[in-house]
């Protein structure tokens, strides 16, 4: 049997780029060779289910992605070796999130007794589009009366110390895609014309990094981000025709794509224009009294002396389609400060601390 660091160093020196799990399932299988193990792939993206019932009892999930963004260039060291320096261990995936993986995968090993039945769900479309993933791994384990009671997601979640913060919750994400029309025209009879560029110039700090909501005890404001616009020709003596901007919403259970849509058109009252919303991911956030909440804290408390925070903060993950279905989720790894980073990083000791604390939570559960 390995130990954490071993099983880390193995994991992170396997290069599976989004949405190549560079054999890493088949790997994962085989250590936990005593589970049951399900291959739900669609498409080229692989996904895993393993589980083993000891007793009767609840349902507890880890989940995860096996999956890393492209390196890029510029790194100090091969970002697919697991390199040690100045105290830190360097390579791609470190904090997103193979020290998550390597840390329950080692604590669900040598797991011997618990009251209930443990799982693992693993993807390697988590850093792509996801839409092959864990949400499709859900939809069957839905069908075949398997989904858990509570699952962990060992996202990176940490702020400045281990231990220090959990999510509870995530705020959802609206894109918006904006076309204001005008009317194409020679820059010297502005007066023949309609230019989308001036019609704009004065909505633009009624919109601008506005605060859609006023967010709550859990949750952070909605706010309107200008993400591009962009219009005309290149040219200096052509007005433009049209000007597409697009923005995005990182919204709270106050605000949803219709208040959006009001919003817009109490600003562009008069205009012409088209709106174009997508959502990618729902707000969510796990009750704060339920045990798995409650088994998390103590397990950080104990390893860590922490008591850590409940946050909503930061972008998306899977446990977007874990919450839906009704599981109890939240999400807890080691720090977020380099992820998807040039010289990506972590320390040993949050990786051998992460690991205990789930040890923990098993054991407690």
């Amino acid at each position: 049997m390995m130990q954490v660091i071993e099983l880390f160093q193995k994991l992170v020196e396997t290069k599976s780029e989004t949405p190549d799990d560079g054999g890493l399932l088949d790997f994962i299988s085989e250590y936990l060779a005593d589970f049951e193990a399900i291959r739900i792939d669609v498409a080229e993206v692989k996904n895993l289910f393993l589980y083993k019932k000891f007793s009767e009892g609840e349902h507890l999930c880890f989940a995860g992605h096996v999956d890393v963004v492209p390196a890029g260039e510029g790194w100090s060291s091969n970002p697919y070796e697991l390199v040690q320096k100045d105290g830190y261990l360097y390579g791609r995936g470190t904090q997103d999130m193979k020290s998550g993986l390597a840390a329950f995968i080692q604590a669900i090993k040598e797991t011997q007794t618990f009251q209930g039945t443990l799982s693992l769900l693993l993807t390697s479309d988590e850093e792509g589009e996801g839409v092959n993933g864990t949400v499709k791994a859900l939809e069957y384990l839905k069908e075949h009366n398997l989904l858990p009671d509570a699952a962990v997601v060992a996202e990176p979640t940490c702020e400045t110390d281990f231990g220090d913060a959990i999510k509870v919750g995530r705020r959802g994400s609206i894109n918006g895609y904006l076309t204001l029309k005008g009317k194409q025209g020679h820059a010297a009879y502005p007066e023949k014309a309609i230019n989308p560029v001036h019609n704009i110039a004065s909505i633009l700090p009624k919109i601008a990094g506005i605060d859609l909501d006023d967010g709550d005890a859990h949750f952070a404001p909605s706010k309107f981000v200008i993400t591009d616009i962009r219009a005309g020709m290149e040219v200096t003596n052509v007005t433009p025709n049209e000007l597409k901007m697009m923005f995005n919403v990182r919204n709270n259970t106050k605000t949803d794509q219709k208040s959006i849509q009001a919003f817009i058109a109490k600003h562009f009252e008069g205009l012409a224009y088209e709106l174009r919303l997508t959502q990618g991911s729902y707000p969510f956030k796990t009750d704060t009294n339920t045990k798995i909440v409650s088994q998390i804290d103590k397990a950080i408390y104990a390893v860590t002396g922490k008591k850590a925070k409940h946050s909503t903060a930061g972008g998306t993950s899977d446990a977007r389609f874990l919450a839906p279905m009704g599981i109890e989720v939240i999400e807890f790894g080691v720090k977020n400060d380099t992820i998807h980073a040039i010289n990506e990083r972590t320390t040993q000791k949050e990786v051998e601390d992460l690991y205990r604390v789930f040890k923990n939570l098993i054991q407690n559960y």
